[in-house]
């Protein structure tokens, strides 16, 4: 069906509705680097679905009947490190420093750039600050009287509130790497346990945090109570805070939240490895579940399956992946594969609703770092490097985030974020994908949801020896099939389609059908229309259209039908 239609200028322009679904938008980062998170229109030619054949050498099958969790972002940590390079990279070379936040963090539909939503902030010092510092270093100040939360340095707030007026869907998620030295057996941030006896104190300690972003403009998405809490290291800021301190913790501080005003924030605990997954968050859980929006998991032990044990036990809860880092010496392709199979797409698969890395930005030798600390023996790597001439590069993990982040960002301002479907992999050649999909809500309900798909093909030695080698794959949605051929490398595609299925042809043959039946009726009623025609006639209905204006085609956009 072509339907003509004139604008006010005149032009002519040619529309097909978009009664089966299209890809036309693509994004790859290939192993070679011959594409690093490169989009390609493929107007004219469009990525057809249409009725079944025979599979490829790999077919992915999407379920959107049952949804999974609903995805809240991806990123990575500033740490006071990650805002001094960029805010001194601010008075040095603002083009470039506004080029790296917008590419980073511009979440507009269609933009060239990752769209990250999601910043881990620590409360005080970290293993990348300049000194060792709390909000309140004043040995046994119980009233928390000297409490400041412009200990931290200025720079951190004026890089976040940068990045909050670039992305307004930003996610803060703060915690502390320990508590005031004071409130701990070793007298010290650096390593020690923690005192139960500062129960109390701490949570009214966290809340004064909380306050304290909100006196700076920052709104704060989530709160955790101790960074690794299985962990202590005299080299810098760590604490052993064991289950039930945290519990207590946890439920004195909800407390505190749902009295000041802080009651829609959340409270994540955890924040340790996945080997532990069974244990520590579970004891959680048992002890505070009331407390506890969920837990985050770190990738430094363990493996992503080992999330299925909390989340098995505690279905309703929320789970967070916030940290992993690369290091500088890695392989680039190798890291890609890593990041995707264990994170951006292993993570997700098995029930996380974000995926960050550790240092949002360092220089060339992952530095500044905290003076004397042991961590990162071989310099952590960041997601950006800005190097001391002003100039900057993007690192292997801003590719793998990119590609993920893209399937996930709403489609409309202020609209929903992807929400994950399931999916198989099956064929001769399925072995060699792995892959997420997600839908997208719209605004107006009567709009068309978008759906994404995060494929890597990691097939680079199909026969045992070096030879990166391309898998044709059929994508079955619904009632309907689509070929594509992914390189090896990370894509990410989407297409738009009805929340419920549109059949043209069935609807017209019900039509005459309705029609025909109600002849004699309509004889007799002399012209009127019967409730059975009013209720087979067919509603007004959005669909998505191409357009071509004096032979130019254009993006897609979407009209009303009768």
């Amino acid at each position: 069906m072509i339907v003509r239609a004139s604008v006010l200028a005149g032009l002519a322009l040619t529309v097909v509705p978009a009664f089966g679904q299209q890809i036309y938008d693509i994004w790859a980062t290939t192993w070679d680097r011959a594409q690093l998170f490169t989009y390609t229109n493929l107007s004219p030619n469009p990525i057809n679905f249409g009725s079944p054949g025979a599979i490829g050498q790999a077919d992915i099958t999407i379920n959107d009947e049952t949804l999974a969790q609903s995805m809240v972002g991806y990123g990575a940590t500033l740490t006071d490190s990650s805002a001094l390079i960029l805010n001194n990279l601010k008075n040095q070379n603002s083009a470039n420093y506004w080029s790296i936040l917008n590419t980073l963090f511009d979440p507009t539909d269609g933009a060239d750039a990752a769209g990250l939503s999601y910043l881990r902030v620590p409360l005080g010092a970290s293993d990348f600050s300049a000194n060792v510092y709390s909000f309140d270093d004043v040995s046994g100040d119980t009233t928390l009287a000297s409490f400041n939360i412009n200990n931290a340095p200025s720079y951190l707030f004026s890089v976040i509130n940068d990045i909050r007026g670039i992305n307004p869907y930003l996610k803060i998620h703060i915690l502390p790497w320990s508590p005031p030295g004071w409130m701990k057996d070793s007298g010290t941030m650096k390593g020690g346990n923690f005192l139960s006896q500062y129960t109390s104190v701490y949570a009214n300690y966290l809340l004064k945090c909380l306050q304290g972003f909100q006196s700076h403009g920052i709104s704060v998405y989530a709160i955790g109570i101790q960074n690794e809490p299985e962990n202590s290291d005299s080299s810098y800021p760590t604490c052993k805070i064991s289950a039930s301190q945290e519990a207590q913790i946890g439920t004195a501080l909800r407390t505190l939240m749902n009295a000041n005003g802080f009651s829609g924030v959340r409270i994540v605990g955890y924040d340790h490895n996945w080997n532990d997954a069974a244990g520590y968050p579970v004891q959680l859980m048992d002890d505070a579940s009331s407390a506890f929006s969920g837990v985050a998991f770190h990738c430094y032990s363990g493996n992503f399956t080992q999330q299925d044990s909390f989340h098995n036990a505690f279905p309703s809860k929320e789970v967070y992946f916030t940290e992993c880092t690369g290091e500088y010496g890695s392989d680039w392709w190798t890291d890609i594969k890593w990041y995707m199979e264990n994170i951006f797409i292993g993570s997700v698969t098995h029930s996380s609703k974000s995926g960050l890395m550790w240092n949002l930005a360092l220089d060339g030798n992952g530095n500044p770092k905290l003076p004397g600390t042991s961590s990162c023996g071989t310099p952590c790597r960041p997601v950006v490097q800005v190097n001391s001439d002003g100039s900057f590069m993007f690192h292997q993990e801003f590719y793998a985030m990119a590609q993920a982040g893209k399937a996930i960002l709403p489609r409309d301002v202020n609209g929903p974020f992807g929400q994950r479907l399931h999916l198989t992999i099956g064929g001769e050649r399925g072995q060699g994908l792995i892959a997420t999909a997600f839908v997208t809500g719209r605004v107006n309900p009567s709009d068309w949801l978008r759906y994404s798909l995060v494929v890597l093909n990691w097939d680079d030695r199909p026969d045992g020896t070096w030879n990166p080698t391309p898998i044709q794959t059929t994508i079955e949605f619904r009632d309907v099939q689509a070929t594509y051929t992914f390189p090896v490398g990370v894509t990410t595609l989407w297409w738009y389609a009805p929340s419920e299925s549109f059949d043209g042809d069935a609807s017209a043959s019900e039509a005459r059908e309705g029609k025909a039946k109600q002849q004699p009726e309509a004889a007799a009623g002399a012209g009127k229309e019967t409730e059975k025609e009013k209720a087979g006639r067919k509603k007004p209905f959005k669909a998505w259209v191409h357009a071509d204006i004096n032979g130019e085609r254009q993006r897609p956009i979407e009209m009303a039908f009768q």
